[in-house]
């Protein structure tokens, strides 16, 4: 009987974990509680990749219906615009804060404070503005290549698990410093063969290229921020994955 129900708890298991993740890491509707512990969080990293695939597809979706209505332009601030609001703006906003906090050469400690700031700065402000600009113009230049949008964000929240298995916590509290510190090594390895298939499947060699910039990227960009910060935080993550889909986009639709 036991043996028999294995199986049975966990896929029951997996399915509670991508439920979390796709609540933490979008807007997307889920059912059952609202919120969930730093530990069932650790245990979904390897299916964040997941929930990035499952955010693009929904912007392919948003994609082919702009492109149907407007130009390879419009089309592309119309999914840039989608793309944000499924995820409520959050890594966005973690990016401006990031940005305001690491450009404003001050002690570390300060850097963090100004990063709780909710108030925008003039780096956050053009950084964002970078981001959103770079989406904008590689998808209009992708024209009918759709694909990418379900390979970008799957890697942006590959990114995401490398900060959180990787690299230490720039603070002791909050939930990214729980999450962090419940990571393990087996959780990157099954984002990464995620993700991994995820990028071959659809991007074939595109995809395996834009997986190893990603990973220089985020590789990169912890290591400026551990050393700037002590560690990374909650904020540093969603800038991480802004930037690397901003990265992997770059990769995929290069004139190559």
């Amino acid at each position: 009987m036991d043996t028999e129900s294995q199986p049975q708890r966990n896929r029951s298991s997996l399915l509670n974990q991508l439920i979390a993740a796709i609540r933490f890491l979008s807007i997307i509707p889920m059912p059952g509680a609202s919120s969930a512990s730093s530990r069932t969080l650790a245990e979904a990293i390897p299916v964040f990749p997941v929930v990035g695939a499952l955010i693009g597809a929904l912007l392919v979706l948003v994609g082919l219906a702009a492109g149907w209505l407007w130009n390879d332009s419009v089309r592309a601030v119309a999914v840039v615009l989608a793309w944000g609001m499924l995820t409520a703006g959050l890594h966005l906003d973690g990016l401006s804060d990031t940005f305001d906090g690491v450009m404003s050469w001050r002690p570390r400690e300060q850097k963090l404070e100004i990063m709780r700031d909710s108030r925008m700065g003039v780096m956050g402000a053009l950084a964002l503005a970078a981001i959103l600009g770079l989406k904008m113009v590689l998808l209009a230049s992708a024209g009918a290549g759709l694909s990418t949008l379900i390979v970008a964000p799957a890697l942006g929240r590959w990114a995401m698990c490398y900060g959180l298995c990787r690299c230490p916590s720039a603070r002791a509290d909050g939930l990214g410093a729980a999450v962090q510190a419940q990571s393990t090594p087996a959780a990157m390895r099954g984002a990464t063969i995620i993700a991994a298939v995820i990028a071959l499947a659809i991007a074939g060699l595109r995809g395996a290229v834009a997986l190893a910039l990603v990973w220089l990227a985020a590789r990169a960009l912890a290591q400026w921020w551990v050393r700037d910060l002590g560690g990374l935080t909650g904020d540093t993550y969603g800038a991480l994955c802004e930037i690397t889909e901003v990265v992997a986009l770059a990769a995929l639709t290069a004139r190559l």
